[in-house]
């Protein structure tokens, strides 16, 4: 039997013939490639699993985007569908659904338009679209929304090519003078639960569509060049000292006060919801037997002329020039660019 001391030495020579070879300066190279050689085997089927990855993944991806689309063409253009879901879609990728002139119109506009009359008559008027008579009201109100964003479509044309802009400013500034005439609630609750519960509108809806209807006022008011002088030529006359009531005679287009001398029927208040905030308030600025100059109603031009009263009420006759309606100027428009459209309605 051999010494355990023979063991010892015979394990530690064995020990010491397993060590790592030695590196030096000239055999490094030649180490390193070993343990780079080593760790490919490992690495590269790492890097071909990952690149297959976001290859399938970019793939997919794609697939899901494809299929998306189709699914949203086929709802929009083959179904038609008006959902939420669907019209907040088209908040954000802009499907066309006609071309009006040289602008292409939404199919978000056209939404718009459509679901407001679909939510006034569910819920105001009961109506259900699913009857025959619903699907036929369903479709009149379906080509009125595709012709008023067309129309629409023409008119921002116009204002382009007349340089002519509605600033938010000018859109919070009627809002505000709605307000003073106490047309949209008392109280900000009031309007906001009134839009929601009429039309499915929050306020920035409501000056979405005030501001559509300001710029086709602004526009007619900038073309109509007929009406401007006609405006003129009736201050001219009452500056000369012409009779108001001929002056109202000759030029004034309100059949409600003509016959009167431009006479109100009833005495002005300063409440007064009737009549156009700006009137009233000219109305109440000038003295008795004192006349306006020129004042652009929106839909008109207006001269006035206070007759007497005191601080509440005013007696006073009005020279009203109605603007031409923007239909005068889209119409041919129109005929020279005659829309077409991608959706069968």
């Amino acid at each position: 039997m051999k010494h355990p001391k023979h063991i010892v030495k015979k394990l530690r020579r064995n020990k010491g013939e397993s060590k790592a070879p030695r590196i030096t300066n000239e055999n490094v190279a030649e180490h390193r490639e070993q343990v780079l050689g080593s760790a490919r085997k490992f690495i590269y089927p790492l890097q071909h699993t990952k690149r297959r990855v976001v290859i399938v993944s970019s793939t997919l991806f794609a697939a899901a985007i494809v299929v998306f689309l189709v699914a949203c063409i086929l709802s929009l253009y083959r179904f038609q569908s008006t959902g939420t879901f669907i019209y907040d879609v088209t908040k954000v990728i802009p499907f066309p659904i006609a071309k009006a002139g040289e602008r292409y119109v939404s199919y978000e506009s056209y939404l718009f338009e459509l679901r407001r009359y679909q939510h006034y008559y569910e819920n105001q008027q009961q109506l259900d679209f699913s009857t025959t008579d619903g699907q036929t009201q369903l479709a009149n109100y379906k080509r009125q929304a595709l012709t008023k964003v067309q129309n629409d479509a023409y008119v921002k044309q116009l204002a382009e090519d007349n340089n002519v802009t509605i600033s938010n400013r000018e859109v919070d500034d009627e809002v505000t003078l709605l307000r003073t005439q106490n047309r949209l609630g008392a109280s900000d609750q009031v309007f906001e639960n009134v839009l929601e519960e009429y039309w499915g509108w929050s306020v920035n809806d409501f000056k979405r569509e005030l501001k559509s209807q300001l710029l086709a006022q602004k526009v007619a008011a900038t073309l109509d060049t007929e009406t401007r002088d006609r405006a003129n030529a009736a201050q001219t006359a009452v500056q000369q000292g012409t009779d108001f009531a001929a002056v109202v005679a000759q030029y004034s287009d309100d059949d409600a006060t003509k016959a009167n001398g431009g006479r109100y029927a009833e005495p002005v208040e300063r409440n007064n919801q009737d009549l156009n905030r700006q009137i009233v308030d000219r109305i109440f600025s000038l003295q008795p037997g004192q006349t306006s100059g020129i004042i652009n109603a929106g839909n008109s031009l207006q001269i006035v002329k206070v007759i007497d009263g005191d601080n509440n009420r005013r007696n006073a006759a009005v020279i009203v020039c109605t603007f031409k309606n923007i239909d005068t100027y889209v119409n041919p428009l129109r005929d020279q660019q005659q829309p077409s459209q991608y959706l069968k309605v």
